[in-house]
């Protein structure tokens, strides 16, 4: 018999892919997109104004029919000094007077001006309507005097203040007499 060629058979290849790499690319893409996610997300605050149709005393002030009653001024200047008054500065409720930080100082007095506005509020059928704090820093006054009236702000529970730096002439006036 003669040898006939033998048929060359051709050799396989492995069939299996590693995909180790590909799993690491995955989870590191997955990891990227939680985050964006988690940083893209909008941060929301509650923001709290008074009503628009309201006039103090028949003139038109940019505030309300009562809302006068619920108005504090604090006041911040150098030398750890507070000057609170209630109501409007040509209408004050409540004379501008000197106060000290600390729990028997504008603490005690913020907690007394609040519970007296909640029951004013409810008297006129507008109940869980607190103070609306207007919290004026001098520029001579410092950052720690600012932490500190908005930590008092927290512990008194007045949900509605704001941070202005424009005083009237009288304000500056009156900051620089006490």
């Amino acid at each position: 018999m003669k040898n006939l060629p033998q048929k060359v058979r051709s050799k396989k290849l492995s069939s299996r892919v590693d995909l180790t790499a590909m799993v690491s690319v995955s989870f590191l893409l997955i990891i990227f997109f939680m985050v964006v996610g988690e940083l893209s997300k909008p941060k929301i605050m509650d923001l709290n104004l008074p009503d628009n149709d309201w006039t103090c005393g028949g003139r038109s002030y940019g505030c309300g029919k009562g809302i006068e009653e619920r108005l504090i001024t604090v006041m911040l200047d150098e030398n750890d000094k507070i000057i609170m008054y209630s109501g409007l500065y040509d209408y004050p409720l409540i004379a501008p007077k000197k106060i000290e930080f600390g729990i028997n100082g504008i603490r005690k007095e913020l907690k007394q001006r609040q519970n007296r506005i909640y029951y004013y509020s409810a008297s006129i059928g507008k109940p869980n309507r607190g103070a609306i704090v207007i919290i004026k820093p001098s520029e001579k006054s410092n950052f720690k005097n600012l932490v500190d009236i908005l930590d008092e702000m927290a512990i008194a529970k007045i949900d509605t203040y704001t941070i202005v730096n424009e005083f009237s002439p009288e304000e500056t006036k009156l900051l620089a007499l006490k």
